[in-house]
């Protein structure tokens, strides 16, 4: 057996796996898969076992079925021996001059408002003004080189002692950030809510009891003799093409209540592009 030969059955065997992972992660079975894709059960099975290589077509077919983030699909096609179908290019190359552009002009708009962009670990790529006045609150030590969001908001030198809802809060964020670390098989965004959770939580928060009335849990955030109450929202890019692209978020932070939008009025500075 030749070295090429080996490779390319280590490769096939790995694309097998990937793919029976994405499968079973999505609960699908192989005849279910086979019913969305059109590709018999007897081929998804000897793709999974290694007797079959696919075509780079089918296997960007399987993933898109079973909804496959464009960084996991890029590496079944490697492992299947084809070159990635997705660039990942970083977000200051040239080609992302509109992506940067419109996220920055998405954040001013939303001034006084908080609003920042994320990547997939939460590492904050932008804020707006609105932003700054929350960090202020935080240790300087966390706000040094890479910011990250989740770590600015839970830790105990953070966010976290001003939060009057931190327990609610706080099980809101690691649910979702599980939830994402499930839906993309992610190693690091299980390690980013393990260490997450791991953190003591500040005595000095004055936890709101969970109304039975509420419809989204609110961000309480208390500044001085203040009490700012947030809705939070989410948004990505709806049709990308590029790993980077695709792993962006925007979140943009609403007030919920007039004392809120009175304080953000007074006391945040608009950039001086919006």
């Amino acid at each position: 057996m030749t070295t090429q030969t080996m490779t390319t059955q280590t490769g096939e065997s790995a694309l097998g796996d990937l793919l029976r992972t994405w499968r079973t992660r999505r609960r699908y079975s192989q005849l279910a898969l086979s019913s969305e894709t059109g590709i018999s059960t007897r081929h998804i099975s000897f793709v999974e076992t290694g007797r079959s290589r696919p075509s780079s077509e089918m296997i960007l077919r399987l993933a898109a079925a079973l909804d496959v983030p464009t960084r996991e699909q890029n590496r079944m096609l490697l492992a299947g021996g084809f070159a990635p179908a997705f660039p990942e290019r970083p977000l200051d190359h040239d080609d992302l001059d509109a992506v940067r552009s419109a996220v920055r002009e998405v954040l001013v708009a939303h001034e006084p408002y908080p609003a920042l962009a994320v990547d997939r670990l939460w590492n904050i790529v932008d804020a707006n003004a609105g932003v700054r006045a929350l960090t202020a609150l935080a240790s300087p030590t966390l706000l040094e080189g890479q910011v990250n969001a989740l770590r600015l908001t839970l830790h105990p030198d953070g966010l976290a002692p001003h939060l009057v809802n931190l327990a609610q809060w706080r099980e809101s964020v690691l649910a979702g950030l599980r939830r994402g670390a499930e839906a993309r098989g992610d190693a690091q965004m299980f390690a980013l809510h393990d260490e997450l959770a791991a953190y003591e939580v500040p005595g000095a928060s004055d936890d709101q009891a969970q109304g039975g009335g509420q419809v989204f849990v609110p961000m309480v955030v208390r500044i001085g003799d203040d009490v700012l109450t947030f809705l939070s929202i989410i948004s990505t890019f709806g049709t990308p093409v590029d790993v980077t692209v695709s792993e962006l978020a925007i979140e943009t932070f609403v007030p919920a209540d007039d004392t809120t939008r009175r304080w953000l009025g007074a006391h945040v500075p608009l950039t001086e592009d919006s």
